[in-house]
């Protein structure tokens, strides 16, 4: 169906998640078992989403994995704002992530929007 390495929403979604690895790292370490692996989990599972659904033999079962991208997108944006609110992210760190993320999340509505497009025209 699609080559996922070559699409762009993947390829953001990669850095999005070596970015905020990165930033989590510096969290307390009584937070590893908590918000640490919530938002890492939160946040690989957006371009695992994208690669899986990449496998399937439908748009239409591409476009279910990339909505379940799309929401844990936004459930990693929740965790770093609580993290924010715990004194862990920096808002000048928070304000970058987010923009971050927001500008993924247009870009994965448009891209599912497209394919959505697509879908309806081959019916």
């Amino acid at each position: 169906m699609h080559k996922y390495k070559e699409l762009k929403v993947w390829q953001r979604s990669i850095e999005l998640v070596t970015e905020i690895y990165t930033v989590t790292a510096k969290f307390p370490d009584k937070e590893r078992f908590g918000l640490i692996s919530q938002i890492n989990r939160a946040s690989v599972s957006i371009p695992s989403n994208i690669a899986e659904g990449t496998g399937r033999n439908s748009t239409k079962e591409f476009l279910y994995f990339l909505s379940i991208a799309h929401a844990s997108s936004y459930e990693t944006e929740t965790q770093l704002i609580i993290s924010k609110n715990l004194n862990y992210l920096t808002i000048t760190e928070l304000d970058v992530l987010t923009e971050k993320l927001n500008e993924w999340q247009k870009m994965s509505y448009s891209f599912q929007a497209k394919l959505r497009t697509s879908l309806n025209t081959n019916i």
